[in-house]
């Protein structure tokens, strides 16, 4: 299995130090975010910082580890009205795509909130249609650079279900929108009881276009819409489905929501649960 962890969250240190510590705890890939990973860099400078003595400078340090870069990391709120805000965050975007291209990320990963001061429902269509409008000037590009841009479905998202995910790839038509799967970003208080059901849903929708899987596991607030996400084997989530999955189609998966002191455990869990797979 090639398990991975967001670099961020391993031991504090350098870029390289905390390179060194993923691989130390058996992790073969990682999810980089640059802005949490390397000191004083800012999002909003990214179109100047990510060059190419930067690329070549990460697939060194990457190299040196035997690490992948499964998922580089591009948070950022697409869906404004806002135009001039909307032409910075796009050019961010640009940006990150030219730079896996160039140090080998697998693919730019990204959410679909939207922003804030947007009068509208995230689920309706308009907010859909908003979103459409926003990145498909980014597809444009990610075909351009040879890039892959992942979009990760989140129950509070536009993009909120198994179903409004394949009706954006329809939409969208590009084999470089692909999908990052995180199934416990999909379950709130209200339908966590059927996750087994969703995981199905999403692969039978989707699964084809799913590039990347993030792995944590989840209880439950009944205060919150959300499940409240932690650790593999510190919750709720049932794995076999998606490991039976990521072993059948080879797929990288990267931990989340873990700590030092126990993501090599989130790991092993994983790890044990596939070799017990039939």
């Amino acid at each position: 299995m090639n398990i991975g962890i967001r670099l961020h969250d391993t031991a504090p240190g350098s870029l390289q130090e905390r390179l060194g510590f993923a691989r130390k705890q058996g992790f073969s890939c990682v999810h980089l975010a640059l802005s949490k990973t390397i000191p004083g860099f800012s999002m909003d400078d990214a179109p100047a910082l990510l060059n190419a003595a930067l690329a070549d400078e990460l697939k060194e340090a990457f190299k040196a580890q035997g690490l992948d870069c499964a998922v580089l990391g591009c948070y950022l709120k697409l869906a404004t009205t806002d135009a001039e805000a909307l032409e910075h965050t796009r050019d961010i975007y640009r940006a990150h795509l030219r730079f896996a291209r160039m140090m080998g990320a697998g693919v730019v990963g990204t959410e679909t909130p939207l922003a804030s001061g947007v009068p509208l429902d995230a689920d309706s269509p308009e907010a859909l249609a908003l979103f459409l409008r926003c990145v498909e000037p980014l597809v444009r590009c990610a075909e351009e650079e040879d890039a892959i841009l992942a979009i990760e479905p989140v129950a509070c998202h536009i993009v909120n279900t198994p179903q409004r995910m394949e009706q954006l790839l329809d939409a969208l038509k590009s084999d470089h929108v692909r999908v990052i799967l995180d199934a416990v970003n999909l379950l709130t208080r209200d339908n966590c009881a059927q996750a087994d059901a969703i995981v199905d849903e999403a692969i039978r929708r989707f699964g084809d276009r799913v590039n990347v899987l993030h792995m944590k596991d989840f209880t439950v607030d009944s205060d919150a819409y959300m499940t409240k996400a932690c650790a593999c084997g510190t919750g709720l989530m049932r794995y076999g489905r998606l490991l039976a999955f990521a072993r059948a189609k080879g797929l990288p998966m990267t931990l989340e929501n873990t700590t030092p002191e126990n993501a090599e455990a989130a790991r092993l869990l994983l790890e044990r649960q596939a070799e017990g797979l039939a």
